[in-house]
């Protein structure tokens, strides 16, 4: 039997940070990473083509020898992950499995929260999904969310000014309304905005517990293969990291290697 990796998926670089997470937890397993960096941000797109994007991240991805794929991307988890688990994977990759961050990220707040106040900070489609508000209320029906689209988050990183005093203004202006509903846990609902986290965290103040999926999706994602050992036994341990994107540039080896904590080397990827 040969033996597989773990997939992860992002539009760009930013779910690098979603990775070295996993890593950190999982470090001795085989991963190939894929960011649609040709295409991105998804954020702004509508849900036909987020699902078209994912669908053919998928493929790309299990034709990579993958027996799993994370959706380190918040859009695609909220406007395309069901569609895809229920349709897609059963019927042209059968057996595989597909996860996604929105949920334990949903479950983690939940738990933290003690007024029964969430905020959600995340692209425009992720919030117009509601995909945070129908994960929480299903949990606790009785939780208030409150959320924030944040247009001017992902350029700035993806231009590299996440330490500028334009990122400071814009957080600034995203999270004041969501502290004014005295909000005491604040979800980042992208995976960009993990270097923007300690930014966020002094606006936000220490009395707002921040839910960063980098943090809490390694930890999920062990206990999922715990409790899957059909999966985890036919999962390659070899420490062998792959990464592609679909539009090599010198910012994403740059910023991506920022994201993943150590230097990258970056492949050309063609989706179709």
């Amino acid at each position: 039997m040969r033996e597989k990796a773990i997939g992860v998926f992002d539009s760009g670089f930013g779910g690098l940070d979603i990775m070295k997470g996993i890593v950190r937890e999982l470090p001795d397993y085989d991963f190939v990473y894929l960011g649609d960096t040709a295409r991105m941000p998804y954020g702004t797109r509508s849900g036909k083509i987020i699902l078209d994007f994912s669908r053919e991240a998928v493929d790309f991805l299990f034709l990579k020898n993958c027996e799993l794929v994370i959706f380190a991307c918040n859009t695609a988890s909220s406007d395309a992950l069901h569609r895809i688990q229920v349709d897609h994977v059963p019927k042209n990759h059968n057996g595989k499995k597909v996860l996604g961050v929105l949920i334990p990220a949903a479950e983690v707040a939940c738990r933290l929260s003690k007024n029964n106040k969430i905020g959600v900070i995340a692209t425009s489609s992720t919030v117009s999904s509601k995909s945070f508000i129908r994960e929480i209320t299903k949990i606790i029906p009785e939780m208030k969310i409150y959320q924030q689209a944040c247009p001017l988050l992902v350029p700035l990183v993806e231009a590299g000014e996440q330490n500028s005093q334009m990122a400071e203004m814009a957080l600034r202006k995203y999270l004041e309304p969501l502290l004014a509903k005295d909000i005491d846990t604040l979800i980042l609902g992208c995976t960009h905005y993990g270097l923007l986290e300690s930014k966020i965290r002094k606006i936000a103040g220490r009395k707002v517990k921040i839910v960063s999926e980098s943090r809490i999706i390694g930890a999920k994602l062990k206990d999922y293969l715990a409790r899957h050992p059909e999966i985890e036994t036919r999962l390659a341990k070899n420490k062998e990291r792959t990464f592609y994107s679909t539009d090599l540039t010198d910012n994403f080896r740059k910023l991506g290697s920022r994201f993943f904590g150590e230097k990258i080397e970056v492949r050309k990827a063609e989706l179709s």
